[in-house]
C-alpha cells in the first residue's frame, strides 16, 4: 500500500526523492518521510500527514545527499504519526530502512529483541524488522547483505524494504516478496520505486524484482541476487509509459482527468484488437489458449473492490454469450477458503495494479491446484501478469486517483472482447448477434465522449444532493454491478453512506429506509428489465424517496417519474455498463468536491491494496 522511492547517483537524491513520494502519494498518505546519507552521516526526517506537509517541515534542514530514500505511508502497525512514520532507525543508528508490507510474525520477534534489551520507539512491524537485521548482523559479526538474507528467511509476511547503512555510503539494499520494486536504470545512477511513475522522468529502462529476490544497487552497478545468495542476471525492459500520462494536465483532479480520458482510454484498448468492419476480434491470449477458455468446466473469476464489480458483469456476459458457468469471488475470501479447484477450471484474475495481494495468494493457490490463470491487469510488469498463463492488459494507462474510472471500463471492455472471442470460437453465439456486438463496442468511445459532454448536469444534480446522509443505488441484470459500483465511488469520493441492491430486491429491506430525504439513484436504460424496474420506481416515488435516474435517451417514461434524470446513447444491454457507470462515476467526484473533500486522496484509503 504504502510507497517507496530510493536514490543513489550523482544528483542531488532528496528532489527526485520529494518528487517521488508526490506520485507515489496515491499509495498512501498518512505520514511521509525520508533518509540521507552523505559523509557518514545518516539523517531521518519524517512528518504525519500529506508530503506537502514534509515539505514544509523539510525547509533550512540538511538536504546535501546523493543517496536517499523515501517512503509515503498508508498505516497497519500503527496509528499515523510523527514517530510511526518511515523511514526508521535501527538501534544503534547506523541503519535506515522503509518497508511497505506486514511482518506477520513480528510480535514473537519483538519479544526476543526486548528480552535481549532492544527498545522501541514506533509501534510499527517495520521497527521491529529493522531491530531484528541489526541484531543478526552484530551478533553473527556480517554483511548488512548477510543479515537482511537470514532475517528474510526467517519472517513471514509481505515486504518491499529499502535499507541504507552509514558503512555502505553509496548502496541501498533492497528485497521484495509480495509488495511490487521496480529499478531504473540510469547513467551512473538508479532509482527504485513501487512503481515506474517516479522514474518514467529520468529513465525508461527498469528491472522489476521478483519474490524472494535481493538488490545491491550502487551508482554503476546493479546486482540481483535471491535469498540463497546466487545472483541473477536482471531483466532489463523499456517503459511504454509517457511522463504527461501521470500528470494532471490542466485538469484540477487526477480523477476528472481519469474520467474524461474514457474515450481514449477504451479506444486504446480495442484497438488493434477489433475490427468491426472485418467482423474480427484478435486477442493472442484468448486465441492461442483458446481451447483451455472454450473446454473449461467453469471459470472463477477472482477480484477485489471495484474488479470485483467488473467480474460480476463479466460473470452475466460470459454465461450469456459463451454458455460456460462463471463464478465471482472475493480474492480475500477465496484465499482463506479450501475452495474445489480442478484441472480443466479457468481462473481470470482482474486487478488495475497488477499487485492486490489477495489476489495474488489465491492464484498461486489455483494454479498449484492445476487451474488456468488468464489474467487481466492494466500495470504492465506486474506481479499478476507475470504469474498468468496468459491474459490481456486492459492499456488504461497509469490511474492515480485512488477511484478506479478508467480503469474499470477498460476492464469491461478487455472482458467483453474476450467473451466474444470465445463465444465465436465455441459457436455458441450466431453470427448475426456477433456483428451487432462488435459494431456496439466499436462505438464506445464516441457514446462516452457524447456523455462528457454533458457532464455540467450532473455537477447541477451534485450540488442539489450534496447534503444527503444516504443514497441508495439500484439497478437490474447488467446493471445491478454498475450499481454496487455507483455505490462503492460515493463511499469513497464523498463519505456519504451508499448501497448498491439488486432493483427487485428492494422491497426485502432497503424500502424501509425509503423517505423523502432518500436520494435513490436508479440504472433504468432501456433492456428486458426495463418495465420491471419503472414499477421499482413508482414504488419509491410512492414513498417520497428522490429518484435520480440513468436513462436511454428518448425514455419519456423514466424522465416523468424522477425527480433528476441523466441521458446516455442507446446501446446493447451487455455493452450497457460501460456507459452506465460514468455518469455515476462524475456524480460522485462532484458531490465530493461540494463537499469539499480532496476526492485524489479520500481518507483511510491507499490506490493499491498489497497487504492483507
Amino acid at each position: 500500500m504504502c510507497g517507496i522511492v530510493g536514490y543513489t547517483g550523482s544528483r542531488q537524491a532528496y528532489p527526485v526523492i520529494l518528487k517521488g513520494l508526490k506520485r507515489l502519494e496515491y499509495r498512501g498518505y498518512d505520514s511521509s518521510g525520508v533518509a540521507l546519507l552523505k559523509n557518514g552521516e545518516l539523517n531521518v526526517y519524517k512528518k504525519k500527514g500529506k508530503v506537502a506537509e514534509l515539505e514544509e517541515f523539510m525547509i533550512g534542514k540538511n538536504i546535501d545527499a546523493q543517496i536517499g530514500i523515501g517512503h509515503t505511508r498508508w498505516a497497519t502497525h500503527g496509528e499515523p504519526s510523527d514517530r510511526n512514520a518511515h523511514p526508521h532507525h535501527s538501534a544503534n543508528g547506523k541503519i535506515a530502512m522503509i518497508h511497505n508490507g506486514i511482518i506477520e510474525n513480528y510480535a514473537l520477534i519483538k519479544q526476543d529483541l526486548v528480552k535481549k534489551g532492544y527498545q522501541f520507539t514506533s509501534d510499527t512491524d517495520t521497527e521491529v524488522l529493522l531491530n531484528f537485521i541489526e541484531d543478526i548482523q552484530t551478533n553473527n559479526a556480517c554483511s548488512l547483505e548477510e543479515a537482511i538474507r537470514i532475517a528474510l528467511k526467517r519472517v513471514t509476511g509481505a515486504y518491499c524494504i529499502l535499507i541504507i547503512e552509514k558503512d555502505n555510503p553509496d548502496t541501498i539494499i533492497a528485497a521484495r516478496k509480495g509488495s511490487p520494486l521496480v529499478i531504473g536504470i540510469g547513467k551512473g545512477e538508479h532509482f527504485l520505486a513501487s512503481d515506474a511513475s517516479p522514474i518514467i522522468e529520468y529513465t525508461k529502462e527498469v528491472v522489476y524484482v521478483n519474490d524472494y529476490e535481493l538488490a545491491i544497487v550502487k551508482p554503476d552497478e546493479l546486482i540481483l541476487k535471491n535469498l540463497g545468495n546466487e545472483k541473477i542476471t536482471p531483466y532489463v525492459t523499456k517503459l511504454d509509459m509517457e511522463l504527461a500520462a501521470i500528470e494532471k494536465g490542466g485538469y484540477e483532479h487526477f480523477m476528472i482527468k481519469e474520467i474524461f480520458e474514457q474515450p481514449s482510454t477504451i479506444f486504446d484498448c480495442l484497438r488493434g484488437r477489433l475490427d468491426a468492419k472485418e467482423g474480427l476480434i484478435k486477442m493472442s491470449g484468448v486465441d492461442e489458449n483458446i481451447e483451455h477458455l472454450m473446454n473449461a468446466n467453469r471459470i472463477i473469476i477472482i477480484a477485489c473492490g471495484t474488479s470485483w464489480h467488473a467480474g460480476l458483469v463479466a460473470e452475466y456476459i460470459i454465461e450469456e454469450l459463451c454458455r460456460i458457468p462463471v463464478e465471482v469471488e472475493y480474492a480475500s475470501e477465496f484465499r482463506y477458503r479450501n475452495p474445489i479447484i480442478n484441472k480443466g477450471d479457468v481462473i481470470i484474475a482482474i486487478s488495475q495494479s497488477g499487485e492486490t495481494a489477495d489476489t495474488i495468494v489465491a492464484l498461486e493457490k489455483a494454479k498449484d491446484n492445476g487451474a488456468f490463470i488468464f489474467g487481466v491487469v492494466n500495470a504492465v510488469g506486474s506481479s499478476i501478469a507475470r504469474i498468468s498463463n496468459a491474459g490481456a492488459y486492459t492499456h488504461a494507462g497509469p490511474e492515480i486517483g485512488v477511484a478506479s474510472t478508467k480503469a474499470f471500463t477498460g476492464q469491461l471492455a478487455v472482458l467483453m472482447m474476450v467473451a466474444l472471442d470465445i463465444a465465436k470460437h465455441k459457436g455458441s453465439i450466431t453470427e448475426e448477434k456477433y456483428a451487432e456486438l462488435l459494431n456496439e463496442l466499436e462505438s464506445v468511445p464516441e457514446k462516452v465522449d457524447a456523455i462528457l459532454k454533458n457532464a455540467d448536469q450532473l455537477k447541477a444534480i451534485a450540488e442539489k444532493y450534496k447534503s444527503a446522509s444516504d443514497f441508495l443505488f439500484l439497478g437490474r441484470g447488467y446493471n445491478f454491478p454498475v450499481a454496487l459500483e455507483g455505490a462503492l465511488k460515493l463511499k469513497e469520493i464523498s463519505y456519504i453512506h451508499a448501497e448498491g441492491y439488486p432493483a427487485a430486491e428492494m422491497k426485502h429491506g432497503p424500502i424501509a429506509l425509503v423517505d423523502e430525504n432518500l436520494p435513490v439513484v436508479f440504472i433504468a436504460t432501456k433492456d428486458l428489465y426495463h418495465e420491471k424496474i419503472i414499477s421499482n420506481m413508482q414504488e419509491i416515488k410512492a414513498r417520497k424517496g428522490k429518484i435520480i435516474s440513468i436513462i436511454t435517451e428518448g425514455d419519456n417514461v423514466s424522465s416523468e417519474i424522477s425527480n433528476d434524470y441523466f441521458c446516455i446513447p442507446a446501446t446493447d444491454e451487455l455493452i450497457a455498463p460501460i456507459l452506465t457507470v460514468i455518469p455515476l462515476q462524475l456524480l460522485s467526484y462532484y458531490v465530493g468536491i461540494a463537499k469539499g473533500i480532496d476526492v485524489d486522496k479520500p481518507r483511510n484509503l491507499a490506490k493499491s491494496v498489497t497487504v492483507e
